[in-house]
């Protein structure tokens, strides 16, 4: 009969469990290692100052991320301030204790705090699979139409959370790749046109109804610098703006439920 043991008292079974183990824990530290590629490092909630990113087992090594369609390459991690869009939010600290919440100091619809808070993604649009801008106007595309079973939302009035009228919808902005409706294009009372996202929108027979913020601050919501087409970075903050007035529309929406 074969001994099972390799050397001394160590068999096969226990090389496999010792094995497993130094698996396990050099997969621990790469693992916490790649999920330092953003964020860090961190920051004193107090004092504001840079935190240490730490030694070579909690620190992970650039790397050079290639981007499709040409759009050059991205290199992760970088600096506290290197190739970073410096960020000026108009808050303050609600009390001066550690985790204590943030208040706007500005317009709450735009200085990103809580429900309005967003991150400076891209500055070019969203694609599909072929590389065209993903989120077009209808009114650009010949193959896609409103399915006649349910209502047509352009034309309709859009009612605001104070049941007062915003504008009226004059097109559909549309997701080529899924093919769905993303944002609704809105002609102010004012004249102006500007995006409100589909999700937030409610279309029945009477009208479109988004009670996320207040008719008067349709003529606020971000602009686009191109009438066919929305970057990424637009859409962070046309989502964050009507976010917001879930919190900051009325008053009556900061307070305590209880």
């Amino acid at each position: 009969m074969k001994s099972a043991y390799v050397v001394g008292s160590i068999d096969v079974a226990e090389l496999a469990l010792w094995a497993f183990f130094l698996f396990f824990v050099a997969l621990i530290f790469w693992l916490r290692r790649e999920d330092r590629r953003e964020g860090y490092p961190l920051e004193d909630e107090i004092n504001g100052f840079i935190e240490s990113v730490g030694g070579p087992l909690s620190t992970a090594l650039p790397k050079t991320f290639r981007l499709p369609f040409d759009r050059g390459t991205v290199v992760a991690p970088v600096g506290p301030t290197e190739g970073r869009e410096p960020v000026d939010i108009a808050a303050k600290r609600y009390e001066n204790f550690p985790g204590a919440p943030y208040v706007p100091t500005g317009n709450p619809l735009v200085d990103g705090v809580g429900p309005a808070s967003y991150a400076n993604r891209a500055k070019w649009p969203d694609q599909d699979a072929h590389g065209r801008a993903r989120i077009v106007p209808l009114s650009t595309e010949d193959h896609i139409s409103v399915w006649k079973g349910g209502p047509d939302p352009r034309g309709m009035k859009v009612t605001a959370a104070d049941g007062k009228v915003a504008g009226t919808v004059t097109d559909l902005w549309i997701d080529r790749a899924e093919h769905q409706v993303r944002y609704l294009s809105v002609e102010t009372t004012s004249g102006k046109t500007v995006l409100a996202p589909m999700a937030m929108a409610t279309v029945s027979a009477a009208g479109v109804s988004i009670d996320a913020i207040n008719a008067a601050d349709y003529d606020a919501v971000p602009q686009l610098a191109s009438a066919t087409e929305i970057t990424r970075y637009e859409e962070e903050r046309v989502i964050g703006y009507f976010g917001g007035g879930y919190l900051y529309a009325n008053a009556g929406r900061q307070e305590p439920i209880l």
